[in-house]
């Protein structure tokens, strides 16, 4: 049967919740739209931006009724900002639809029926959490401005004046860097063209240290008055480590760029749970840190440790929490596929003086073998993948390693469904424990930590 609606088609349509991504459900006739700037109880008017067989996707065009969790988004910038897509939903709104996620993931995924699903952790702070920013530079008709893309947009910039997902030194920083890129007549780098200088501005801040770390990217080519761009941002004395870095390549990143310190330490530091972590340019760090804070006390909760357990971390990182973990645990084992990580974490573990935890580079999926040649069997295995969840390759080595406890931080609960479905059915785990924990007001991410558990074969 054909879809009742058509491409460019305007509809009323009443939005009935929020789908995994941010978009509002709506239905015609029982035919599902996905809508764009939809929100739970809306009447819009919407118009059909894509058509499939079994749904189409929309995009709100006018509000006719709010529901009744819209609120007012502070942000001069919103909506057309892509940083924040939920600034006029209601915060328990937001908190309700991404625990919802998760049960809806471990329940249609997981083929899960009764959960073990414990109420989200909510955000201790809803703005200004961020303590990394990456803007982009465009060309505005003043000049060159750092900003943010525009909703939906890889190609297009929206110049920022207040972002408030930043703190006050975090503004203040990028516009006294766009300031200063004025005074110098920089143009900013054309992604169409391939003409221009200035990319990218990242500004990393120390929340608990007070310390903060800038790294400009720009096109190859000199950087004019090198002094004087380092003399601007030493006027705030939180900056302790100025970089420069280069991209001679079309894709617009900003890790893993080697860099060139013009000022100060080569890396700032951060504390959490108690501990220092080194937190150099591309150090991966979770950007909320009073939030990791509690997905760290989490892990270790659901690890119960007594200070007798071999511990493996898969998808170490820099060592955050491996850690935090080794101070009650016998031996911790972190496995990570960067060797920038690892050094990272190596590091890590003598600023803190931790002698219990080591720390390797490599596939997780293909060192299992040899770490538990190396570390013997592991009583405890946290695992912290990307996105894409475990392998089907990874899952079958952690089932063979038969850890009696698995804590598993996810950062995606449709790839933590297919995992812990995988683990259950396939390798006699139990889902103990789940708690969402939200990271990142404003936004559909939502995080989770999981605890499986196996008894003896």
């Amino acid at each position: 049967m054909a879809a009742p609606v058509a491409l460019d088609q305007e509809l009323e349509l009443r939005i009935d919740s929020l789908a995994y991504g941010g978009n509002g459900v709506a239905r015609l006739d029982g035919f599902v739209l996905f809508v764009r700037r939809g929100l739970p109880g809306d009447l819009v008017r919407a118009r059909v931006t894509k058509v499939k067989k079994n749904h189409a996707e929309a995009l709100t065009v006018d509000v006719l009724e709010p529901g009744p969790v819209r609120v007012d988004a502070p942000c001069a910038h919103y909506p057309a900002c892509g940083g924040c897509r939920f600034q006029d939903l209601a915060y328990e709104a937001q908190i309700a639809a991404k625990e919802d996620q998760v049960r809806d993931a471990l329940q249609r995924i997981g083929g899960l029926g009764e959960l073990p699903l414990e109420p989200i952790v909510p955000a201790d702070s809803h703005f200004h959490y961020r303590n990394k920013l990456e803007y982009s530079f465009t060309q505005a008709p003043e000049g060159p401005a750092p900003g943010l893309h525009r909703a939906g947009r890889w190609d297009e910039v929206l110049p920022i004046e207040q972002c408030w997902l930043t703190t006050d030194l975090g503004n203040a920083i990028r516009n006294a860097v766009r300031d200063w890129a004025r005074e110098e007549r920089l143009t900013a780098y054309d992604q169409k063209t391939h003409e221009g200088f200035l990319r990218h501005l990242v500004v990393r801040e120390g929340r608990n240290t007070g310390q903060a770390l800038v790294v400009l990217v720009t096109a190859p080519g000199k950087l004019p008055d090198e002094e004087h761009f380092v003399e601007v941002l030493r006027r705030f004395p939180e900056v302790r480590s100025i970089h420069w870095a280069v991209n001679d390549r079309p894709a617009e990143v900003t890790r893993d760029l080697p860099t060139r310190l013009l000022y100060g330490e080569d890396a700032i530091e951060e504390e959490l749970c108690g501990l220092r972590f080194r937190v150099s340019p591309n150090a991966f760090l979770q950007t909320n840190t009073s939030m990791a804070e509690r997905l760290y006390e989490l892990a270790a909760e659901y690890a119960q440790l007594t200070g007798g357990e071999t511990v493996y971390d898969l998808y170490c990182g820099t060592g955050t929490i491996a850690l935090t973990l080794a101070r009650n645990a016998l031996t911790v084992w972190g496995v990570e596929f960067s060797e920038e990580a690892v050094a990272c974490a190596i590091d890590n573990a003598a600023l803190n003086g931790i002698a219990n935890a080591a720390f390797f580079a490599g596939d997780v999926a293909r060192s299992l073998e040899d770490l538990q040649a190396r570390a013997g069997d592991p009583d405890v295995v946290v695992v912290d993948p990307p996105r894409a969840g475990l392998s089907n390759r990874a899952v079958r080595h952690l089932g063979r390693l038969a850890p009696r406890r698995i804590v598993y931080v996810s950062c995606n609960p449709t790839t933590l469904a297919g995992n812990v479905k995988e683990l259950t059915t396939e390798w006699g785990y139990t889902l103990e424990r789940v708690r969402p924990v939200d990271m990142f007001p404003h936004t559909p991410h939502v995080e989770a930590v999981a605890l499986l558990t196996r008894g003896e074969a």
